[in-house]
């Protein structure tokens, strides 16, 4: 009888023994926790050798549909999950986290209950593989500040333009990073398909001629002198010896409740420089609708149905299309083999669609060339000797490179439009005319009053332009004035030209707030450092009335002790309240003009209003050798989410992490930051954003941020040559196993 016992009790122990193991075992459809889902999920729990995996990543991806579609949410604190929402279809699900190499994939369907095993990096080198860039790019030792000013080739190597260590970060950041990331896999190597060299300095020398970006890159190298290639060079030799960055932190808080939704979209040699969905002014527009990139290199509006999960495209033309040969700017006849393409020319692109924004009735209006080649002349209307407003006060002469056209998705038709002004970016006006304002990169800040266009079809009567002028005699009004390459002089007024790219409009007062990083002077004999934000006031007859004034960042003997320089993106939130991304010394600043003492008057010259900053230093490493409040990552640009599309609560300005695979937002309340990242394919490069609600009373559900990969060179991303652009979707969920 003892026996009998016996022997039952150890079948049962056995048979607890097997199904503890099944349960913990990849891809059992039972998990050792108890999750809720629904029939179009897939949930379960992460384990590793030590218990729950909390903050690592779980990535469903699938070909099943139209284009590539994937999933990808955070473990909580048990190590649950849940991804919500799946499109019927059969997916390979994984996980990836710091500290881990990424779990073998398991085949799952939605409605599925698994058990994934996470599996720990054998050494730091392995871990380190899927590392944000940023976290590789800080490794990079940048020349002490006592090697500057620069002494030349025939001295410390470094250009003599490059006078201070600030001028040299400058460089790094807000210059090297224009085009994609560093610090990738792609960067942080020598491919071995470059050729064989003596030394890493010899193959960065030719690494820089590769492509049809080669004449901008060895533009962008000259500027350090010769130093710049043994910097990098450097940088590469360490790494290949085995050094790796510091680990970043998974993570926690608010940031497991993020949901990512990515679709694949676009040529494998797309440059879809940005992305729209709705409406800034009212998130609701195009609810449920299409969504929109421009892509610049190939001369396409790339179109993502999220409902159907397909992707489409529609040609941006020119009106008088010509043979790429006649446009010297886009021949690229005298570049180097690519490690990729090899001598093959990608782009021949004519229109070159930019930066798109949506109106009140869904339709896309761009920045974007309209004339055959970069020689054209303007309209008559636009010069002197015209009778326009504008033209009058502030004459033209053209040619413009980037003009503006307007897609209407109901029709499939565009319409071209002529501006005297070269455009950048646009931003609508929350006023009856339904105004565009546009930067110009220039002198000037342009605008098209789109009721008028869109009543006439008449684009000279619809537009007008404010030169820059600021009130400098402080009499009230703008007078006679002094040009930019003159003395100031107390009693008269200042034209500037400080150069203008990202762009805004306060909803408040219906002033125009642009960024300008650098481009061009504000003073005479003064470089563009620190770049400055400029606030236009167009009065109540312009563009006579139109009055400009400028702040610069904390910078030299600031009350701030520290420097803060190169504002690129801008936006305003409900409250008037200033936000610019700080690309070059890596703040988010708000500016409260409403503290400003002082104006306008001689004193306003830029340094006057350190009392409107408040600087917040973005989260990440820095490089060696760099003062400890300068960021290795690099901030494109930056928006404010106004109507709390994404779930963290009305006016939160987000930055783009565009060399931290992220979006970064931040809590004005609590000063605290949620890095919303995305982890898979590495290589996330963002730069426009926007936030949309398709169904106000869905809850989380009911509402998204959209960024998409915005490099030029997306074969740079995790998966190389071959890898198409994605446009991601970030949701905020309650916690991390809502559904």
């Amino acid at each position: 009888m003892t026996n009998s016992r016996t022997i039952w009790f150890l079948i049962a122990f056995l048979i607890i023994g097997f199904i503890t193991a099944v349960f913990l075992s990849q891809g059992t459809d039972s998990p050792s926790v108890s999750i809720s889902i629904d029939d179009d999920d897939i949930g379960g729990v992460v384990t590793g050798p030590l218990g729950p995996e909390a903050g690592v990543w779980v990535i469903a991806e699938t070909d099943d549909l139209a284009t590539k579609y994937r999933k990808i949410v955070v473990t909580d604190d048990l190590g649950q999950f849940v991804l919500p929402d799946l499109p019927e279809a059969s997916y390979q699900v994984w996980v990836r986290g710091y500290g881990l190499i990424d779990s073998t994939a398991i085949t799952a369907a939605p409605g599925e209950l698994l058990n994934l095993v996470a599996v720990d990096a054998p050494n730091p080198r392995a871990a380190a593989e899927i590392y944000p860039a940023n976290y590789w790019y800080s490794l990079v030792e940048v020349p002490a500040a006592s090697s500057f000013p620069g002494t030349g080739e025939s001295g410390n190597g470094i250009s003599p333009t490059m006078r201070t260590q600030t001028d040299w970060i400058y460089q790094m950041k807000a210059t090297c990073n224009l085009c994609h990331q560093i610090g990738t896999k792609a960067t942080r190597e020598i491919p071995a398909s470059l050729g064989t060299f003596e030394t890493s300095h010899d193959a960065w020398v030719r690494r820089v001629q590769s492509g049809q970006n080669g004449a901008n890159m060895v533009r962008s190298m000259a500027a350090f002198g010769t130093q710049g290639y043994a910097m990098f060079a450097d940088w590469t030799d360490r790494i290949s010896a085995g050094e790796v960055p510091p680990e970043p932190p998974r993570p926690e808080g608010l940031e497991r409740n993020l949901v990512l939704t990515l679709w694949e979209w676009g040529e494998e040699t797309a440059f879809i420089h940005d992305e729209i969905t709705t409406d800034k002014r009212d998130p609701t527009v195009n609810a449920n609708g299409l969504f929109f990139g421009t892509d610049f290199h190939n001369d396409a509006l790339v179109i993502l149905n999220p409902q159907t999960n397909t992707a489409s495209q529609v040609t941006v033309s020119v009106r008088e299309p010509f043979e790429p040969s006649d446009n010297g700017l886009l021949t690229y006849n005298n570049f180097a083999a690519s490690p990729y393409w090899g001598t093959e020319q990608l782009w021949s692109n004519l229109s070159h669609p930019h930066n798109p924004m949506m109106d009140q009735d869904g339709r896309v209006w761009m920045t974007a060339a309209v004339h055959s080649g970069s020689t054209t002349e303007i309209q008559e209307y636009c010069k002197e000797g015209s009778d326009h407003p504008s033209a009058s006060l502030y004459p033209l002469g053209g040619p413009t490179f980037m003009n503006a056209q307007v897609y209407d998705p109901s029709t499939g038709e565009f319409e071209f439009i002529d501006t005297c002004f070269g455009t950048h970016h646009l931003q609508f006006s929350e006023d009856e005319d339904n105004t565009l304002y546009f930067s110009t990169g220039g002198e000037l800040i342009g605008w098209l009053n789109t009721r008028v266009f869109n009543e006439t079809k008449d684009a000279g009567l619809a537009q007008g332009w404010c030169a820059l002028i600021v009130d400098h005699n402080g009499d009230g009004v703008i007078g006679e004035y002094t040009e930019p390459d003159e003395a100031l002089n107390a009693e008269l007024d200042w034209r500037i030209n400080p150069g203008s790219y990202g762009l805004a409009v306060n909803p408040v007062d219906n002033s125009i707030w642009f960024a300008a990083p650098g481009i061009g002077t504000s003073r005479p004999a003064e470089d563009g450092i620190p770049g400055r934000i400029l606030r236009l006031e167009l009065g109540d007859n312009p563009p006579l009335s139109c009055r400009t004034e400028v702040y610069e960042p904390p910078f030299g003997e600031s009350s701030f002790n520290f420097n803060a320089y190169t504002p690129r993106g801008i936006d305003v939130d409900r409250n008037g309240i200033v936000w610019t991304a700080l690309a070059g010394s890596g703040h988010l600043a708000s500016f409260d003009r409403s503290k400003c003492e002082v104006l306008n008057g001689p004193e306003a010259t830029g340094q006057h209003c350190q009392e409107g900053w408040t600087l917040h230093q973005t989260p990440g490493p820095g490089f060696k050798g760099a003062p400890e409040n300068t960021s290795a990552d690099f901030q494109y640009y930056n928006w404010v989410d106004q109507f709390d599309t994404l779930g963290l609560g009305e006016n939160i300005p987000i930055a783009n992490g565009s060399g931290s695979d992220s979006l970064l937002a931040f809590l004005p309340d609590t000063e605290e930051w949620v890095k919303l990242r995305v982890p898979y394919p590495l290589g996330f490069y963002s730069r426009g954003m926007d936030g949309r609600i398709d169904d106000p009373d869905a809850g989380w559900k009911g509402r998204g941020v959209y960024a998409d990969y915005g490099q030029n060179a997306v074969w740079h991303a995790e998966g190389g040559k071959g890898t198409q652009s994605s446009m991601v979707k970030f949701q905020m969920r309650p916690d991390p196993l809502a559904r």
